[in-house]
């Protein structure tokens, strides 16, 4: 039979421990203060209640929200549910006189995979007409000119028309789609520095 070495362990003191001890229990804290946080806010963000204190909490956690991509909205269901179907499509006008059309993606127009990668472009493009975000609407040209724009046949003007068709219900739970409706929404004359 062969004798083990004997293993020697050191005193054993509470305090060797206590950073480690102090680490866990600081991570532990702030996970569960960041998870109260984020509960909470996503409840009065959420909230389809008008009231001055969900307003200001609200504000309180818009930056976080917009920072981190989760901003959403509820009011698609209630209080008041949309009463019409909207989408927005360029008008691209080229040097040359000629014309195409681009839409921002249409979720019934997708797959459901393309839909999980393409969701902010609908939450986008139901934002943009919005009088608060005029100042996007620039932006959103500029963006279609360099995407249906090439050096040798460069886009001259993009006009951005917003579409839509009221949904009205019937007495007997069917439904008829309304004919769609139309504006230009926004005119943009492109600069050549637009497409670069």
């Amino acid at each position: 039979m062969r004798n083990r070495p004997k293993q020697v362990r050191g005193p054993t003191n509470a305090l060797t421990n206590a950073p480690t001890n102090t680490l866990t229990k600081a991570k532990y804290i702030a996970i569960n203060a960041f998870l109260v946080f984020h509960i909470l806010a996503i409840a009065c963000w959420c909230l389809p209640i008008d009231s001055p204190l969900i307003t200001l909490c609200k504000d309180r956690v818009r930056p976080y929200f917009l920072w981190s991509g989760l901003f959403q909205s509820w009011d698609m269901f209630s209080p008041f549910p949309k009463s019409a179907n909207t989408y927005i499509e360029a008008t691209v006008v080229y040097q040359d006189g000629s014309r195409t059309t681009w839409t921002f993606p249409r979720m019934e127009q997708l797959s459901l995979t393309e839909r999980y990668f393409k969701e902010r472009y609908r939450k986008y493009a139901e934002n943009l007409p919005l009088d608060q975000n005029d100042a996007l609407l620039p932006d959103a040209a500029r963006y279609i000119a360099r995407l249906n724009s090439t050096p040798s046949h460069p886009a001259r003007t993009v006009m951005l028309i917003q579409k839509w068709s009221f949904i009205v219900p019937r007495a007997d739970g069917s439904y008829i789609p309304e004919p769609w409706s139309q504006h230009i929404l926004y005119g943009y004359g492109v600069k050549p520095e637009d497409l670069q």
